[in-house]
């Protein structure tokens, strides 16, 4: 117990005194989970809105497909990367592996059906809603859809928080495609992991309620996107 003490009570000092190992890993976290998040949104968004409009064959093969990617392991993404951005791979010639910019490629990967799926589910049903006086005025399928986006935008907001959620609290990925290298790739988890395993118990307990902090952080923000949500649909009625 004096020992978990002692640890906790350093692990304070370094938060309060602004450890700058500590606000480093922080930082590159924040950043490269942040931007992840980004290109996801950008990819995602587009990608559920067009499948919520869209009729094909082998389209319910590709929605239960990205359905089933929502558990999607870490690890599994981290390898797929691992060996398109290895010297042996298709993408060897880029040289990024190990590199922050394979972490955001990795990350990007794993919480973009995240992104998809929820927004093909946010719009499918805002159109089942109010679809029919879109299309009574003329407007397209894909247009309908993008609509119910900036109409749904709180409940946007929601999904794409979580999916930052998601991303920033993840260790596989990031441990196989950016190596864990300190000062150059070493996020919250990972470090977490690894100061565990040497003992640093100050230094990993730091981390670790930082990461809980940024998390408590992302719930607080999904609470207040749902609350603007159901206020703007009270306010629709």
């Amino acid at each position: 117990m004096t020992a978990f003490a002692e640890s906790f009570r350093t692990a304070f000092d370094l938060i309060v005194h602004a450890d700058p190992v500590l606000l480093h890993t922080v930082g590159l976290s924040l950043s490269v989970s942040g931007t992840a998040t980004l290109c996801a949104a950008g990819l995602g968004l587009a990608l559920g809105a067009w499948l919520a409009v869209a009729h094909f064959p082998g389209h319910r093969a590709l929605v239960l497909m990205l359905n089933t990617l929502l558990a999607l392991p870490s690890v599994v993404v981290g390898l797929v990367v691992y060996l398109l951005l290895s010297r042996s791979g298709p993408l060897g010639d880029w040289g990024i592996l190990f590199t922050p910019t394979a972490m955001v490629i990795a990350q990007t990967i794993l919480v973009l059906p995240v992104v998809a799926a929820l927004t093909r589910q946010i719009v499918g049903d805002s159109l089942r809603d109010g679809g029919d006086q879109l299309r009574s005025m003329g407007a397209g399928p894909l247009v309908c859809a993008l609509l119910m986006l900036v109409h749904d935008r709180w409940a946007v907001l929601t999904v794409l928080i979580a999916a930052f959620g998601r991303a920033i609290a993840e260790v596989g990925a990031v441990m196989v495609v950016g190596g864990n290298i300190a000062g150059v790739t070493r996020v919250m988890t990972t470090s977490i992991a690894l100061e565990t395993s040497k003992g640093d118990l100050p230094l990993a307990m730091a981390l670790g309620i930082v990461l809980l902090a940024v998390v408590g952080v992302v719930n607080v923000g999904i609470g207040l996107a749902q609350r603007g949500h159901g206020s703007a649909l009270a306010g629709v009625r």
